[in-house]
């Protein structure tokens, strides 16, 4: 069966998805495009080969009739409102992050698709695909270092670009962790802290860089987390679980260990595309199976809510510099395991 997809919102990851999907992964045809830039979208249905139908508004391309899944890749603002539309048109919808700006977006999402009694929303959060996480799960879960006590982790980025400031390190770059680690060790976030310290020079006007984020798990696991984005190095990612027995940490990206000029050194990745590039297509492929099976096991609606309302919760903390409570609605049942039409993971 070849599923015949809608993609809203043709910027660079749009654009990066629809080639992916059309050209390199098993079972999909794009064949319709909306964008706010029409002229640019329809340049780019005919130079990539795609020739798809190119749509004015969004709602005609969830409404076409040869239109059997939707992506969402337009800008974050505009998410909640294209996700809803696309529930209630019952079509099965993969929306990049974030699923909704606000928290109450998210929630309203998922009162929507519990409402409509089946699973169609798929959260974009591809680090969950990437084989290194998946095997530090695989770590976790056998038991091998025992039961987790903490997590220490980075996020480091060479550079940002200038409209690059404010809380975008928690709500664009940290929601990344907020995720996969709830993913990575199974359990609910209930405390926040955000700590500042001496702003890098590199941090441009309202950016303070980097900060520390300090979150509390149910079971008691703390997790501390550096975001450090302007740090100029290279694109660094980093998560080393402190278990009972021992420590598990997340496998470096393969390169040539060179000796050299009297140094020995391994490269750096400087951008985060290559780091995470192969996680996309693990993700869309598993997207475009369990949609074809009328399932959703990667992360779901309620993943999405949760991690804005997390995300919400580090806001707050790092202007009142207080711990703050993570306040999470309660879980419908439609997301517990083994709900029919459904795959949760926390």
């Amino acid at each position: 069966m070849t599923l015949r997809i809608g993609i809203i919102g043709c910027g660079a990851i749009g654009q990066d998805h629809a080639r992916r999907l059309h050209f390199k992964l098993s079972g999909a045809r794009v064949v319709a495009l909306n964008d706010i830039n029409l002229e640019a979208t329809q340049v780019f249905s005919l130079a990539s080969g795609i020739n798809a139908r190119v749509y004015a508004k969004y709602q005609d391309v969830i409404l076409a009739e040869d239109v059997d899944a939707l992506l969402v890749t337009s800008w974050g603002l505009a998410h909640e409102e294209q996700v809803l539309a696309c529930i209630a048109a019952g079509k099965p919808v993969f929306c990049e992050k974030p699923l909704a700006t606000t928290a109450a977006g998210g929630l309203r999402i998922v009162e929507a698709e519990v409402k409509h009694g089946k699973s169609l929303v798929q959260v974009g959060f591809m680090r969950r695909f990437d084989a290194g996480y998946r095997a530090l799960k695989q770590t976790i879960d056998a038991g091998t270092i025992g039961n987790v006590l903490m997590a220490h982790c980075a996020h480091r980025n060479p550079a940002v670009p200038a409209n690059y400031g404010g809380d975008m390190a928690i709500t664009d770059s940290h929601v990344h962790e907020l995720d996969v680690l709830r993913w990575l060790l199974n359990d609910d976030y209930v405390t926040a802290q955000v700590v500042q310290g001496r702003k890098c020079r590199n941090a441009q006007g309202d950016l303070h860089d980097p900060i520390m984020v300090l979150l509390e798990t149910s079971q008691g696991i703390r997790i501390d987390t550096e975001i450090f984005v302007t740090c100029r190095f290279g694109y660094d990612i980093q998560c080393h679980v402190v278990g009972e027995t021992g420590v598990a940490s997340l496998p470096e990206p393969a390169s040539v260990a060179l000796r050299s000029e009297g140094r020995q050194s391994t490269e750096i990745l400087m951008d985060w595309k290559p780091r995470f590039i192969d996680s996309y297509d693990v993700e869309l492929q598993e997207w475009l199976r369990d949609t074809q099976a009328g399932r959703v096991t990667g992360p779901t609606a309620w993943d999405g809510y949760f991690a804005s309302a997390t995300a919400e919760a580090c806001v707050e903390a790092r202007h009142s510099k207080q711990i703050v409570p993570i306040r999470i609605a309660e879980r419908p049942a439609f997301y517990e395991r083994g709900t029919p039409g459904s795959k949760y993971q926390v």
